[in-house]
């Protein structure tokens, strides 16, 4: 989801990056080629050294840091059993549930055109019965999809408790528990794709996705139905209000309306092996709305589930021949900024972040995805990088 976090604080076309103040990408003012100091770190830094730095990125399952470790004759016998008789059926039967998927919510949306807002398209705001099939039947799809993948059992626990106690109250309770549902965004740590299976089976919230997704087969009307709001590279009008306007927007309509989709972030803008927390974007919390924090965890014993430094292929494949994994879930009570939050969107973020961090036990990084791109390089023995890894997200 890396395109996410860019789109809320977008920057104009032809605005040159600002400089990395990073301690991996510090720029130094002597050097006048950004390339030549890229290649001059990546050739002075072993790349144990560099994992050092990179932590929050560096894999330690049996397939190694890329997937291609070396494994033991054991270790190729359950994978090649796996190829032959596992992973089929996963595939058939992961396809299949996706086209039913994609049937419903096409009947669904017969003879109704989507909502058309700043270039924006979306069936999330219909009412009524089909809305109702539409949501109950892709949180049940995708959790029937997590179990097809070996998610087959889902370990959720709730730090409530103080909140519990004021429920006890009759009429505390009815104020309470509506407050609580009003939180205009969820916010969770990122570490793999299979984040948005699971917050689509808990609560289907909106995403922000690239524009390309929209036009995708099958999945482009689900994404539709769930609300996603689009990434626009260029603005064609003055008057649009951009990624960024429209997702305030919308947190703020969540946080007042309990019928409207609640819209799920990830603020560290990449995934993490899921060991630590990323610097948090502002963007989450311009909107100055209660948000949700979710910690999400992937126990494993021989392969990581963590999406960071292997391709997107050879994660799947790997993932389709693990046969049982697991997911552990951290539902946080409804996070509410206070007036110094509310005006400072940083201060804002830093406090979720840090709330984050102490409940699930995840240790706090300031490297961001500049430098898991640098370090993604020297993985495959890139030396000469491109001027865009030095930019750093704001």
């Amino acid at each position: 989801m890396e395109s996410e976090l860019k789109a809320l604080a977008p920057q104009p076309v032809d605005q040159k990056p600002e400089p990395d103040d990073s301690p991996l990408l510090k720029s130094d003012p002597r050097t006048p080629e950004p390339e030549t100091q890229t290649q001059s770190m990546v050739s002075n830094q072993s790349i144990e050294e560099m994992e050092k730095k990179c932590a929050a990125y560096v894999r330690h399952d049996r397939y190694g840091t890329m997937g291609r470790e070396e494994l033991a004759w054991s270790e190729k016998l359950l994978l090649g059993l796996a190829l032959v008789f596992l992973v089929p059926i996963r595939v058939v039967a992961g396809m299949t549930l996706l086209v039913i998927y994609y049937v419903i919510c096409r009947a669904c949306t017969a003879f109704l055109a989507p909502n058309r807002e700043d270039e924006q398209e979306d069936y999330a705001h219909m009412e009524g019965w089909r809305r109702a099939v539409i949501v109950q039947s892709g949180r049940l799809a995708s959790r029937v999809m997590l179990f097809i993948f070996g998610f087959y059992w889902i370990k959720e626990t709730s730090k409530d408790d103080e909140v519990e106690g004021l429920l006890n109250n009759e009429t505390a309770s009815r104020d309470l528990s509506e407050d609580l549902e009003r939180a205009g965004a969820i916010i969770s740590n990122h570490v793999s794709y299979l984040d948005i299976l699971y917050h689509m089976s808990s609560s289907f919230p909106s995403f922000v996705a690239k524009r390309s997704v929209a036009k995708l087969p099958l999945v482009g009307l689900i994404s539709k139905c769930l609300g996603c709001v689009y990434v626009q590279r260029e603005s064609k009008s003055p008057d649009i209000k951009g990624v960024s306007g429209v997702v305030n927007e919308r947190i703020r309509e969540a946080h007042q309306n309990k019928a409207a989709p609640k819209m799920m972030l990830f603020p560290e803008g990449t995934t993490t092996n899921g060991d630590y927390l990323l610097p948090f974007k502002s963007g989450a919390f311009l909107a100055k709305a209660p948000v949700l924090p979710i910690i999400l965890r992937y126990p494993y014993c021989r392969f990581s589930p963590a999406w960071d430094s292997i391709s997107g292929v050879r994660h799947v494949i790997l993932l389709l021949c693990q046969f049982i994994n697991y997911i552990e879930v951290t539902r946080l009570p409804v996070y509410h900024p206070s007036e110094q939050e509310k005006e400072e969107p940083k201060l804002y973020a830093e406090n979720v972040r840090k709330l984050m961090a102490n409940e699930g036990n995840l240790i706090l990084s300031d490297i961001g995805l500049a430098e898991k791109r640098v370090y993604h390089a020297a993985l495959n023995g890139n030396i000469s990088m491109p001027t865009v890894l030095h930019q750093k997200e704001d």
